[in-house]
């Protein structure tokens, strides 16, 4: 499997192309803020063709290319419906008042071919298969997606801004909430191998055992401690 990703924009989200190999299709994950030049630069570089876009939630830093890299590619972007309306109003998604500026060279709106994800879907795109798991907190719409362990490949989870290494998102913004964003990890990264790979909305790498033996939140939740300790750590994420 080829996994190429790259942090875009002003926000430094993590944005990421994979396909089961190099010259194959590809699924694009998070396109946000800057991140056309970088997905057209990996297209390039891999021989990939992008047969979707598919987004963790629907915060600006990681939606705000999404309508050119989709534009450039023909092809849909898939999204929790309860964030679907970032897009176009992405004021809403941070807590601004529209008409206030935001970084004025966004491209807001939909692309031409909207879909939207479910809990425990699964999608087939690229050859691949992708798990769906839908993980309020930081957002209502936030989702993960999963790949199963392959030949010589551990499972790997694109957790979004719900797990960071060391971390989670912020839920001080309109649609966060500590106790759904305590639930989602709870319900959807407890029960992964500790070999799971998280691939996440910013930072590095790192993998469910090590979160799980450090994480202050996945340790707060795996003790079931109902919140005390949640302010140890910073949080982070648009």
């Amino acid at each position: 499997m080829l996994i190429a990703g790259f942090p875009a924009g002003a926000w430094g989200t993590n944005c990421y192309l994979v396909a089961p190999a190099a010259g194959e299709e590809c699924v694009i994950i998070d396109p946000g803020h800057q991140a056309a030049d970088g997905v057209a630069e990996a297209v390039r570089k891999h021989r990939l063709k992008p047969v979707a876009v598919v987004l963790t939630h629907g915060h600006i830093d990681h939606v705000a290319s999404v309508v050119p890299v989709c534009g450039a590619h023909d092809v849909p972007a898939w999204i929790h419906p309860e964030d679907r309306y970032m897009m176009s109003d992405p004021e809403k998604g941070i807590g601004r008042a529209i008409g206030m500026p935001l970084m004025g060279e966004l491209t807001v709106g939909e692309p031409d071919d909207v879909k939207e994800l479910t809990d425990g879907s699964r999608l087939a795109l690229a050859g691949l298969e992708f798990s769906v798991a839908h993980a309020p907190g930081h957002t209502k719409g936030s989702v993960t997606f999963g790949l199963p362990e392959a030949a010589d490949v551990p499972p790997v989870m694109f957790s979004g801004d719900l797990l960071f290494a060391g971390s989670i998102g912020r839920t001080d913004l309109p649609g966060g909430d500590m106790a759904e964003m305590l639930d989602s990890l709870a319900r959807v990264c407890l029960p992964l191998d500790d070999s799971t790979v998280v691939l996440s909305g910013h930072g590095p790498q790192t993998t469910i055992g090590q979160e799980r033996a450090t994480n202050p939140y996945l340790r707060q939740v795996a003790a079931d401690r109902q919140g005390r300790g949640a302010a140890e750590a910073p949080r982070r994420g648009m």
